[in-house]
């Protein structure tokens, strides 16, 4: 058995755990990798006819995994990547919520347009990668 520390937010992110055998966050060493996230609400529903929600909500669970781990939030993030159904109608609102979000950091990040996601519903999902060392 590995001796990693696993994590999983509750609500959303321990259903999925659950559902489909995975956990939201590893921390190895001073890094947190976090499992991608999509832009369910808290109890895991998505509205496929609400692109601009979803990525509101994608922001949102990234955070709320990281402070699950003890971190910060996405202040903490050094490496995002992104997996958008509809790359071209989701671009400039990612863009938005990544500088509201951290208006003064600028981590790596990589944009992928793929043609479909884990749950049929899904349009956007967020991997990221967060240094632990400053906590």
């Amino acid at each position: 058995m590995s001796s990693l520390q696993y994590y999983n937010e509750p609500g959303a992110g321990q259903k999925h755990s659950d559902l489909c055998h995975y956990s939201q966050a590893v921390v190895v060493g001073d890094i947190v990798k976090c499992s991608g996230q999509g832009g369910w609400d808290n109890t895991g529903a998505l509205d496929a006819n609400d692109l601009h929600r979803q990525v509101e909500l994608a922001f949102e669970n990234v955070d709320r995994v990281l402070q699950t781990v003890g971190l910060r939030g996405w202040e903490d993030v050094y490496s995002i990547r992104s997996y958008h159904v509809d790359i071209r109608r989701s671009h400039d609102k990612f863009m938005e919520m990544l500088n509201r979000r951290i208006p003064g950091h600028r981590p790596i990040h990589t944009e992928i347009g793929v043609p479909a996601l884990a749950f049929p519903q899904m349009m956007i999902e967020i991997e990221v990668e967060a240094y632990a060392g400053n906590n």
